[in-house]
């Protein structure tokens, strides 16, 4: 296991030129897992990606319960995300395939801060707690911004999430703010930053969590995001939604 919060988790399986595999959500839990680069089959169905900045993603949707069978033509990452901690019942479901077109895309942001983001496994699966998706950055850019948050604090759904990075070039890098307003219970804000490589995985228990992209570096992450209700909701900071004004881009 790569990454354990309290109810998300991630894993990076990396499968050998012509590996077998039975791969499954932990017990009592669901999972989406994602081709991130490769040649497979899992089942039948063949899906292929040289890298994550080439091609939409291709992924299985696992309930509680299911597995799927996987067979690497060439050496193949995935990522394997997953609830944590949920205590599903099994239920009588195949695994759902999504296809790159099954994968929604949505054009976020405006100049400064517009990214691409994919929908993997949202709306399109019938999940009972896991949302799961890519976002990319053009150089430059930020993202998760204005700042958001989906912790519940403020009415919005509690969901718990966790970042997997990589960037298209082996010396790229990032940064990512993680804060939390104090104002809410008289405190003080708590506020770091994290350096951001190619490989690295931030957990967002709560809080706000900004991201961007150093010039002349493409930034990718997926993101998977558990909770209950199902949907993505987020609270935007008061302090940046001024960033909304027509014409704010341009001050």
């Amino acid at each position: 296991m790569i990454y354990r919060g309290d109810r998300v988790q991630l894993d990076l399986p990396i499968l050998e030129a012509g590996r077998r595999a039975r791969i499954a959500p932990p017990a009592g839990e669901e999972a989406v897992l994602v081709l991130l680069a490769g040649d497979l089959e899992w089942d039948g169905v063949r899906a292929t990606r040289s890298d994550v900045f080439d091609a939409r993603a291709s992924a299985v949707y696992l309930s509680a319960g299911s597995s799927v069978d996987v067979v690497a033509r060439t050496p193949t990452e995935l990522a394997l995300a997953a609830t944590r901690n949920a205590g599903l019942s099994s239920v009588e479901s195949a695994p759902s395939f999504i296809a790159p077109a099954d994968v929604v895309v949505h054009e976020r942001g405006a100049p400064g801060w517009q990214r691409q983001v994919h929908d993997i496994a949202a709306d399109n699966v019938h999940a009972q707690t896991l949302i799961v998706g890519e976002t990319f950055n053009e150089p430059g850019q930020w993202s998760s911004f204005p700042p958001h948050k989906h912790d519940g604090e403020d009415g919005e759904p509690a969901l718990e999430e966790v970042y997997y990075y990589r960037f298209d070039r082996p010396d790229g890098f990032g940064f990512q703010g993680l804060y939390e307003r104090g104002d809410r219970d008289g405190g003080t804000d708590r506020e770091h930053a994290v350096f951001l490589r190619h490989g690295a995985i931030v957990g967002i228990p709560r809080g706000y969590h900004p991201v961007c992209a150093a010039p002349g570096y493409r930034l990718y992450y997926l993101w998977a995001l558990v909770g209950k209700p199902r949907r993505l909701a987020m609270h935007e900071d008061p302090a940046h939604r001024w960033l909304h004004e027509p014409g704010a881009a341009s001050r």
